[in-house]
């Protein structure tokens, strides 16, 4: 599996020790497969297969799945779908869009890798052959982690590795759930992406990440854009406290002119609480300066 191998060794191991050595398509299989340990070589029909409802990718691109279609029409299913036994019927465990693919070219048989696996395997199993196919979005994976962390029992250090990413990448795709459900379906819909559902994580309120959300996407804001955008959201003005005394209030007028009258100097007062500020007395000359000490007894 190409894909596979350009993945980190966790990753490869998922899918391609699963699925080495899988058969070829049924019509060109002379015999049957010899039998290898911890898997089963099956040919099933179609509608003995049921997708897995704990299957992390929730949306299928319709065009993709025609022209998944289409090649399976003319070369067959080269990889077998990768299924396990549910009483008297199969679920998958990894092949779900090859599964439905088929279905659209008429197939009415598939190739098929039966194995044992537990509920938490094959969730993992499901979650790790989209993560090498790159077929989730942002919050589907998200999703896919959580579920391994409140049904599972696994840390963030328990999915990274079994997935074979960095933990920090697992903790920040948990943190995209914070995100009110209607900007994670713009997400899962495609109209934003992961780099603006991280930016909008920078604002606390969810009003403010919808209509953040909303301006992105009615005006095809760039990720860099959307960032700038929060930013400037962000910024909290100074709070002023409740007993600041404003530069310009007729009291402190008044001050400044007096004191301007007793020294015969440019005075300016500035409060900086109710009890506290600074004077400013301006002078142009050292004789003007001393004419100022004199006066205040200096």
């Amino acid at each position: 599996m190409s894909i596979a191998e350009k993945r980190r060794p966790a990753l490869g191991r998922g899918m391609a020790a699963l699925l080495s050595n899988a058969p070829p398509p049924p019509s060109a299989a002379a015999a049957p497969a010899p039998a290898i340990p911890g898997r089963t070589l099956l040919t099933l029909p179609v509608e003995a297969i049921e997708r897995n409802p704990e299957q992390p990718r929730k949306r299928f691109e319709d065009a993709k799945l025609e022209e998944l279609a289409a090649s399976i029409r003319q070369h067959g299913i080269v990889e077998p779908i990768l299924v396990r036994k549910d009483g008297g019927r199969y679920r998958i465990l990894a092949g779900e869009r090859r599964w439905r693919a088929a279905q659209r070219a008429g197939l009415k048989e598939v190739p098929a890798v039966l194995r044992e696996a537990t509920d938490r395997e094959a969730f993992e199993l499901a979650l790790v052959e989209n993560l090498q196919r790159a077929d989730l979005n942002a919050i589907e994976e998200a999703e896919a982690y959580e579920v391994l962390q409140a049904d599972h029992g696994l840390t963030q250090e328990a999915i990274a590795t079994r997935v074979g990413k960095e933990r920090s990448t697992v903790a920040n795709a948990l943190r995209l759930l914070k995100l009110p459900e209607d900007v994670r379906e713009s997400v899962r819909g495609g109209q934003l992406d992961m780099g603006h559902a991280r930016a909008l994580l920078g604002l606390e309120d969810g009003e403010a990440i919808r209509k953040v959300a909303q301006r992105a996407i009615r005006e095809g804001l760039s990720v860099r854009a959307t960032e700038a955008l929060v930013r400037s959201l962000s910024k909290k003005p100074p709070k002023a406290g409740p007993s600041d005394a404003p530069a310009d209030s007729p009291a402190i007028r008044d001050l400044a002119h007096r004191l301007q009258r007793r020294l015969g100097a440019r005075c300016r007062v500035v409060p900086k609480s109710a009890v506290a500020g600074k004077l400013e007395v301006e002078y142009t000359s050292l004789d003007e300066l001393d004419g100022i000490l004199a006066k205040i007894g200096a």
